[in-house]
């Protein structure tokens, strides 16, 4: 990537000017494509799984939470530098940008050793934790212990897609997803049934697939920011750690990396209060978290268009172009859940089926699909007021909106649900705990309007859009 020379010799960034609609569309809609590609490539892992065993789509099952720890290091961190960067490039603040992409890539570096240990020296542990069935525990640690020991295409690839994201180049960072995504999708079936002369691995294979696609995603990702990145410059100064720069990253990453760990400590505590009942109902949490990815990942896609936009405004103090992104994000994100709840409630044996279920995982499944999926209707609108408040810096909100919703009320729902004896009731903690997550977020939002919004507007006498 290129210094950036004088402020003058950079044109304005369409993201203060341009229509928000149109905006929100052409940022969102190559973002969501790739989520979409992204879920795809998740679920096509499980599918492939569920033909070696339903044992093995258990394992998968175990290991899920110590993955979704490592995405969200590596994701909020990635949105810590997001937002600085974009306010930042809002502000003119050009070498103040670049200091916040360095400084999020030696981030990235040092996470991803940290999990590396975990793959050497924790696994074992952290399986045998959720369960006693030596089949599944194997397939397990051995699924695991590949995805921890070679993350670094992960951390890569989640940080350097966010940078482009920030700078409005999100068909780039999308090329860079579909590159791992296909080569994910295309080497699944290779290495977990074993074609061309490759040894069949089962579920292991999966891993291997899984990280050798991160690390195409990731290393194109690198290239095409140091190719096409303009705006930012990375070289030995801005990689070395700042202090003050590393604290303003993560006074918005700290709240989302504990935000989404908390979904990770929501499905270790949910996997053993469903290993109580059986393993299949393990595969069926399992199988229902892949197919919901379908409908959360597209609205994932849109708040990433929606907070560097948001942030960029609020650095540029826009405060009327921020309110109608908000606005408009809700809308869009609504819509889309609306559709994953029609799809849970019509087709619930379809989607299941597609995982080679049996009779005792569709007995399980189908209803649970049902009942779980009547949480969508709110969660669109949840989850873009949590975008709205790390997007402004009040990252914290977000976070309580997440423990509230996960820890205080979902887990303990769903455990005293679980003491009635029947599986069917314990789903039904979902779509309660997004009723109290929707109380809560509107509370934080108005105290966000009334705080940030309304005086910026007072400030800058903006005519409304």
């Amino acid at each position: 990537m290129s210094n950036p020379a004088a402020t003058s010799t950079i044109p304005n960034n369409p993201m203060g000017y341009a229509p928000i609609n149109s905006l929100l569309l052409k940022l969102g809609i190559p973002m969501m494509i790739s989520m979409l590609v992204q879920a795809l490539y998740n679920v096509v892992d499980s599918i492939f799984v569920s033909f070696v065993s339903e044992d093995a789509l258990s394992a998968v099952g175990l290991a899920f939470p110590a993955q979704n720890l490592m995405i969200s290091f590596g994701v909020g961190t990635a949105v810590g530098v997001n937002a600085l960067l974009s306010k930042s490039l809002g502000e003119k603040e050009f070498e103040r940008a670049s200091r916040a992409a360095g400084n999020g890539l030696f981030l990235s570096a040092v996470t991803c050793a940290a999990f590396v240990l975990f793959g050497l020296f924790g696994v074992d542990a952290f399986i045998g934790s959720q369960t006693t069935d030596p089949v599944i525990h194997q397939y397990g640690v051995e699924y695991l212990t590949i995805c921890s020991v070679f993350s670094a295409g992960l951390f890569c690839q989640t940080m350097c897609e966010k940078l482009l994201v920030a700078t409005g180049r999100s068909s780039l960072a999308m090329t860079s997803q579909l590159v791992g995504a296909v080569a994910n999708i295309v080497l699944d079936p290779i290495f977990i049934f074993g074609l061309f002369g490759v040894p069949a691995m089962g579920a292991k294979g999966a891993a291997v697939a899984t990280v050798i696609g991160q690390f195409m995603g990731g290393g194109l990702s690198l290239y095409l920011n140091f190719a096409k990145n303009k705006e930012i410059s990375i070289n030995r100064e801005s990689l070395r750690p700042n202090g003050h720069i590393i604290a303003r990253i993560y006074q918005v990453g700290a709240p989302s990396i504990a935000m989404q760990s908390i979904g990770s400590v929501m499905t270790f505590c949910f996997n053993k209060i469903l290993m109580a009942f059986s393993s299949t109902a393990v595969a069926v949490f399992n199988v229902y978290f892949k197919l919901q990815s379908f409908v959360f990942m597209p609205v994932f896609g849109l708040n990433n268009a929606m907070v560097p936009l948001i942030s960029y405004n609020y650095g540029a103090r826009k405060p009327d172009r921020i309110s109608q992104t908000i606005k408009t994000s809700m809308i869009y994100a609504t819509a889309i859940t609306v559709v994953g709840f029609l799809l849970f409630q019509f087709i619930p044996q379809i989607l299941l089926s597609i995982f080679n279920a049996s009779p005792d995982m569709l007995a399980l499944g189908i209803p649970a699909l049902r009942l779980i999926s009547f949480s969508f209707l709110l969660a669109g609108h949840n989850i873009i007021c949590s975008s709205t408040f790390q997007a402004l810096g009040k990252g914290m909100l977000a976070l309580w909106a997440s423990i509230a919703r996960q820890l205080v009320v979902l887990v303990p729902v769903a455990w005293v649900l679980a003491q009635l004896g029947q599986i069917n009731l314990v789903w039904l903690s979902f779509p309660i705990a997004e009723i109290a997550s929707l109380i809560i977020c509107q509370i934080f939002l108005r105290s966000c309007f009334k705080k940030i919004i309304r005086p910026l507007r007072e400030e800058t006498a903006q005519p409304e859009y």
